[in-house]
């Protein structure tokens, strides 16, 4: 595998970390909620009649194309000559593990925006104009489709930008889209774990429109960042929303670096482990050299610590600025940034931003998040991704990894979503389009991976094909994206499941969109086809003891054995030395309130973990 190795002490000693805002007064705005009751169950609104919105623009395609372009101004850039040190250029060996693949929804609105996630037993899709499918996610069958997302809240508005997220901390479903008429951004909380049930909705009016929204969870609440003209971060107080009341909800201006385009931070987002109370949101966003003087490549975090006991919350802002290896992040002004087979119509490259989501990892001794982002590397306009693996460790921020996944093929990978499983492997799946020694290849959906012990910066297995694109797009300008999505399964932490984009064939130039779920194996070699005994943890209650089985360990080092409760705090721990990969332990429990617990069994300081969710009653 080549790649250039890079020393970035350099920069580090001329960039560095710096902390700023450290005279922030905490102030915030609050904002309107409504709060509009429990809403009718899902599946007594499957199947109802689409209606048009005011916020897509008809082509004579018959595609519908959202309007929020309308609201990016395109970033301006200076040539810096920049050679990317931390390069890829050629796939990895080692194979993944597929496993289920379907059909999403196509239904003719551009971009998709597909977001998806799953359950314990479904998966739950959104896209733009023609919202939402549940599935059992087993076998891939339809459980329902709604096709006015709005009648959760009473309205036939369709406005876009769906977000869906699983809550798997409250067994939660939770579902989003922002409306154009009064700046609005609506909510809603399913009121069981079953998302074809009733929903909690809320409404609530933002300071200006909240264009390419992004959400995440949180303990201390559900956080939004978007695309507007100041740079302000939304927070929803969680507690309350799971439980139907009336909310607080604010949002909290900052001055992030930015140019002088498109630009939307990302927030984290908890997975795994939910942090401990009082843990600082992580809010991230790239910085880059081609912005012009003043300007470097660099990775910069805004951390937020809420306060939610006063009347009017309070929120403070801490920064870091964590140098990066080079690279070239610029974009066409017009947004025509990848070339594709079939077709003089170039696709939007999705520029300016960090790509949907920032998954965040509570590990025993440190912190972590995994991101990525759209780079040019090579000859020409080739784009591909730069991915991070991000650590804390003592509330510091740091790059562990990072690298620019850009097999020397000829090909646009583009649009990336990245996850972290429980072994630590590390999950990317994306777009890949274009023409070059890697074939005449049609809008598709590729992904790779590593594990935490392969070679820094490489993804090391190869390259698999989710699903080939059949078609070019060309039916609606040259949209694409804005969103795709990988999350993690709940139910064993190591399945990554994603919803992306890809070309149809047929008259109109339209899209598809497809769901697919894989694994990184944790044993690769001449037996990786082999049945794998993967890690497991075991607890039940027996008595006044909650007891814990561990088989088929990484290793025989010190493990940490950890209760919490829901919100994170630590009520219980201790150490112990497997024997034969294994070990079995308990907690007295004799005393705890009833609810719901999680047990994590890591070896510190290691990409591994195991937390299992626990009733107790």
């Amino acid at each position: 595998m080549k790649k250039l190795v890079f020393f970035l002490s350099a920069m580090l000693s001329i960039y560095g970390l710096s902390a700023q805002n450290q005279q922030d007064d905490g102030k915030v705005t609050m904002i309107k909620c409504e709060f509009t009751g429990v809403s009718k169950p899902l599946r007594d609104l499957f199947i109802e009649n689409e209606q048009p919105s005011a916020n897509f623009i008809l082509h004579e395609s018959g595609m519908k194309e959202s309007k929020d372009r309308e609201r990016r101004m395109p970033q301006t850039f200076v040539p810096t000559n920049e050679v990317d040190p931390v390069v890829q250029t050629e796939q990895g060996t080692y194979q993944a593990k597929a496993l289920v693949n379907w059909a999403g929804q196509s239904d003719g609105s551009c971009p998709p925006d597909p977001s998806g996630a799953c359950g314990t037993n479904y998966y739950v899709q959104m896209v733009n104009a023609t919202p939402i499918k549940v599935f059992n996610k087993t076998t891939g069958a339809q459980v329902g489709t709604v096709r006015q997302l709005g009648s959760l809240w009473g309205s036939n508005t369709n406005d876009g930008d769906p977000i869906v997220l699983y809550d798997k901390f409250a067994d939660r479903w939770f579902l989003s889209q922002f409306m154009s008429t009064g700046n609005k951004t609506n909510i809603a909380i399913s009121t069981t774990n079953d998302p074809t049930g009733t929903y909690y909705t809320y409404a609530f009016t933002n300071a200006s429109f909240p264009d390419y929204q992004k959400f995440s969870i949180w303990q201390d609440g559900y956080y939004m960042t978007s695309n507007q003209s100041n740079q302000n971060v939304y927070v929803f107080q969680r507690s309350v929303m799971l439980t139907g009341g009336t909310p607080k909800a604010f949002y909290k201006t900052f001055t992030p670096i930015v140019g002088t385009g498109f630009f939307c931070p990302l927030p984290a987002d908890a997975d795994g482990q939910l942090p401990p109370t009082g843990t600082p949101c992580p809010i991230f966003c790239y910085e880059d050299s081609g912005w012009g003087t003043g300007h470097y490549d660099r990775i910069n975090v805004y951390s937020f610590t809420v306060d939610w006991t006063p009347t009017t919350p309070t929120a403070t802002v801490a920064t870091q600025n964590v140098a990066s290896a080079a690279f070239d992040a610029s974009y066409n002004a017009s947004w025509n940034d990848i070339s594709q087979y079939g077709s003089t119509q170039m696709l939007d490259g999705i520029g300016g931003v960090l790509t949907f989501r920032a998954q965040h990892r509570v590990w025993t001794g440190y912190n972590s998040v995994v991101i990525c982002m759209g780079v040019k590397t090579g000859v020409g306009t080739q784009r591909s991704i730069r991915w991070y693996e991000m650590r804390n460790t003592g509330g510091t921020w740091s790059i562990y990894q990072q690298g620019t996944y850009a097999p020397t093929d000829g090909l646009n990978r583009w649009v990336g979503s990245i996850a972290m499983d429980d072994n630590g492997s590390i999950g990317m799946a994306y777009a890949c389009a274009g023409t070059g020694t890697g074939g005449n290849i049609y809008p598709s959906l590729r992904y790779t991976g590593r594990r935490a012990v392969d070679p820094l910066g490489t993804m090391s297995f190869a390259e698999t094909i989710a699903q080939a694109g059949t078609g070019a797009i060309t039916g609606c300008s040259n949209r694409f994206g804005d969103y795709s999505h990988t999350a993690l399964d709940p139910s064993d932490g190591i399945t990554f499941w994603h919803t992306g984009e890809y070309g149809l064939s047929g008259g109109s130039g339209g899209y598809g969109t497809r769901i697919f779920s894989f694994q990184i194996p944790l044993y690769v070699g001449i037996d990786e086809n082999s049945p794998q005994n993967t890690p497991g943890v075991v607890v039940y209650k027996s008595g006044f003891d909650l007891n814990v089985k561990a088989n088929y360990l990484p290793s025989n080092n010190k493990m940490s054995v950890d209760l919490f409760d829901i919100n994170g705090q630590l009520i219980k721990n201790k150490t112990i030395v497997p024997t034969a990969n294994a070990f079995e332990t308990s907690f007295n429990v004799m005393g705890l309130a009833a609810g719901t617990y999680l047990v994590r069994v890591g070896e510190p300081n290691t990409a591994f973990q195991k937390v299992t969710k626990v009733v107790i009653e």
